[in-house]
């Protein structure tokens, strides 16, 4: 009866909330590829990854073609040996995003069966540390926003009780950096948490200057300065600032954290479901940076996160960016400045699947 059955794979856009700018890109719509598993007993998984504008079409077409097919006859219990397996069949694409999204969204979909069929939510079944997560705020923070802006909302999540907030750096000249940081520094004071996001846009002499800029006026952390996959040069500039630096959200395997980790190149890890490869392979991160005595702070999709992060006992905050509103029928619970990981059998995502019919991308 844990036999999948069925297994079936769909794109759907869903546009941003409102614009969203950092120093090397612009959010325009996800693209949201959703993975629906069945098995014999009628009990159904749903999982999904995301794209922040190309490349989803890829990764249906990966799953549609090669992955999926492998699913059927298989025990869905079997979570980490359908891992392995599908990561096996895809060995000349691997280690890359087009196939970690892809195993992720089966992966989710594994798990979400994983935790109806025990009759337990996510949070609990993978590792049970905590319900609630402190919250940041990153909407308010974008590169564009001007520094008014990024006060007025700084100041709000403040008054909402929220832990910090993140503001996007990479403006032409540094010092337009440094000015906004002290603005919403002076404006909150000293005990509310600022990230920091320079989104890779920094050489290492230019990530140094910002550093050096940034540091007087307390930043939590300075978050993907440099290009994802230079590890001496964040272990080299991690070596130069007092500031910790947090990488994670481009790393697409787990044992590129551990040369992160290893090198003391990082000490906030911003592991991300979707491009790590799912719920299984997240997890292996998390304990690694706990093995570590490194802090997990994970990447967008607060949604599924919020389960996470609470799971594990080195979760620290979960990143507040809504993009699932549109085509979910349950919003994220806050409670004073906290999130609230869902309570009910799965993933705790609860799907509108006409909103997302509505959306789908033929």
């Amino acid at each position: 009866m844990t036999t999948i059955t069925h297994a079936t794979a769909l794109l759907a856009d869903i546009a941003v909330e409102q614009e969203r700018t950092d120093a090397v890109q612009a959010f325009v719509k996800q693209e949201t590829i959703l993975v629906h598993i069945t098995t014999g007993d009628g009990l159904e998984g749903t999982g999904y990854a995301y794209t922040i504008g190309t490349g989803g079409s890829s990764v249906l077409a990966l799953l549609r073609e090669h992955l999926l097919p492998l699913l059927v006859g298989a025990d869905a219990r079997n979570v980490e040996a359908l891992w392995q397996r599908l990561f096996a069949a895809t060995r000349a694409t691997t280690t890359g995003a087009i196939t970690s999204l892809a195993l992720a969204a089966v992966d989710c979909g594994l798990w979400d069966l994983r935790c109806k069929r025990a009759g337990e939510p996510l949070w609990r079944l993978a590792g049970g540390h905590r319900q609630e997560i402190p919250l940041y705020d990153t909407e308010g923070g974008w590169l564009h926003l001007s520094t008014d802006d990024l006060v007025r909302s700084a100041l709000e999540a403040q008054k909402a009780g929220w832990a910090g907030v993140k503001i996007k750096v990479g403006r032409p000249h540094v010092a337009e950096d440094a000015e906004r940081l002290r603005a919403v520094r002076e404006a909150v004071g000293p005990t509310m948490h600022i990230m920091t996001d320079a989104n890779q846009s920094q050489s290492i002499s230019s990530a140094l200057q910002l550093a050096a800029a940034l540091e007087p006026h307390g930043p939590y952390w300075l978050e993907e300065p440099l290009p994802a996959d230079d590890v001496s040069g964040h272990a080299r500039l991690a070596a130069a600032t007092r500031i910790p630096l947090a990488v994670g959200e481009s790393l697409y395997s787990a044992m590129q954290f551990r040369a992160y980790l290893e090198s003391g190149a990082a000490s906030v890890i911003q592991v991300d479901a979707a491009r790590v490869g799912g719920i299984t392979p997240w997890l292996k991160v998390a304990h690694t940076a706990e093995s570590h005595n490194a802090v997990v702070c994970p990447h967008f999709l607060m949604e599924l996160h919020v389960s996470l992060a609470a799971a594990v006992p080195n979760g620290m905050f979960v990143e507040y960016i809504p993009q699932l509103r549109a085509v979910t029928r349950a919003e994220l619970t806050v409670r004073d400045g906290r999130a609230v990981a869902p309570d009910v059998p799965g993933i705790g995502i609860d799907w509108d699947m006409d909103a997302i019919d509505n959306r789908r991308v033929a």
